[in-house]
């Protein structure tokens, strides 16, 4: 039906004489032949000019084309290699460049389209491009009367036909952040340019992914345990109510987006018993800034005489506490809680 489009509307604009711009008076048509490979020159302030659009398209064909991989193998039953795709794009758009080609990718259109007629193999890709070189060597002259107006209106409807409207109106509906981003995303994009529309999407998703990750950090206080070695020789956690002992477990991940609200709580807590237990096992990520604030609250409890005890710490959460002299013997470095629980009970608090 759109070739029969494109055809019937480049026959009326020759036959009438209509006033509209085609390919041939936009471009000067399509080349029949492919031109000698060679490199396009170089320069340091070209590359910084274009580097920012570069990284825009390669960033937006790479999750285009693993897009239309997935959609392939929920309809096939496959399992693409999303590394092989990717190095295989990158391979193409160089060599593409090397003919004066622009940058292309993988799309959903064409990979459903394929899929549907029958394509079991990368093969169906491969054919398509060899028709399309025929079409180019053999029927470029006809191509020079395809109005653009037509064309415009096939990719109109190419687009509304890739849209996911279930999925749009589902995200719009998931949460308010979504939301903010696909709409903000999806307007800059039709009203201004993709290159803007795909920044501005990216840097939204970061900031809403980092509010996210600051929410999830959590600081709770737990029950002291004391570990009570049985006569096999394995410890056995017991409740143990210790007045002078105070736990904190913290659970997430601590960076510089949940730094101020778990230095508040810290700053609290850390001077109202002798010893001070702070649980980092389920803590999977420390940043410098959040390193920094466990080394204010151990300042804190140095100058008010708190025993501090950090427990389950992880080998990068430990890096990153060592990196800010938050190290024995300034602090207690235990396994568990009820191995830190054990040293207090069984080593004379000064």
């Amino acid at each position: 039906g759109r070739l029969i489009a494109v055809a019937a509307a480049s026959t009326f604009v020759a036959l009438l004489q209509l006033p509209t711009e085609t390919i041939g008076s936009r471009f000067g048509g399509i080349p029949r032949g492919l031109p000698l490979p060679a490199l396009p020159p170089l320069s340091l302030e070209k590359a910084a000019a274009v580097f920012p659009d570069a990284l825009s398209f390669a960033l937006l064909g790479a999750i285009e084309s693993l897009l239309s991989a997935v959609v392939a193998d929920g309809m096939t039953g496959r399992r693409h290699r999303s590394s092989v795709e990717l190095v295989a794009q990158g391979a193409a758009n160089i060599c593409s460049a090397l003919f004066g080609g622009i940058c292309v990718t993988g799309t959903i259109a064409r990979t459903a389209t394929n899929v549907r007629a029958g394509a079991t193999s990368p093969v169906s890709g491969i054919l398509h491009s060899a028709f399309l070189l025929l079409f180019m060597l053999l029927a470029a002259p006809l191509a020079s009367y395809i109005p653009l107006a037509s064309l415009a209106g096939v990719l109109a409807i190419v687009a509304w036909n890739m849209i996911e409207k279930p999925a749009f109106m589902a995200l719009l509906r998931s949460s308010y952040g979504d939301a903010v981003v696909l709409l903000a995303t999806f307007l800059i994009v039709v009203f201004r340019e993709l290159t803007e529309g795909i920044v501005v999407g990216f840097a939204l998703g970061a900031v809403l992914f980092i509010d996210r990750m600051a929410r999830s950090i959590s600081v709770q206080e737990a029950r002291p345990l004391s570990a009570q070695r049985q006569e096999n020789g394995d410890e056995r956690p017991v409740i143990a109510d210790d007045p002078d002992t105070v736990i904190y477990r913290l659970s997430g991940i601590f960076f510089f987006g949940s730094a101020a609200t778990v230095g508040t709580v810290l700053d609290r807590i850390a001077d109202q018993r002798r010893n001070f237990i702070l649980d980092c096992s389920d803590v999977p990520f420390m940043d410098s800034t959040a390193a920094n604030v466990i080394e204010g609250t151990l300042r804190k409890a140095e100058r008010t005489g708190v025993r501090f005890i950090i427990t389950g710490a992880r080998s990068q959460v430990r890096r990153a506490l060592y990196q800010h002299h938050v190290r024995p013997p300034r602090v207690m470095m235990r396994a568990s809680v009820a191995a830190a629980l054990d040293t207090i009970r069984t080593e004379r608090v000064p």
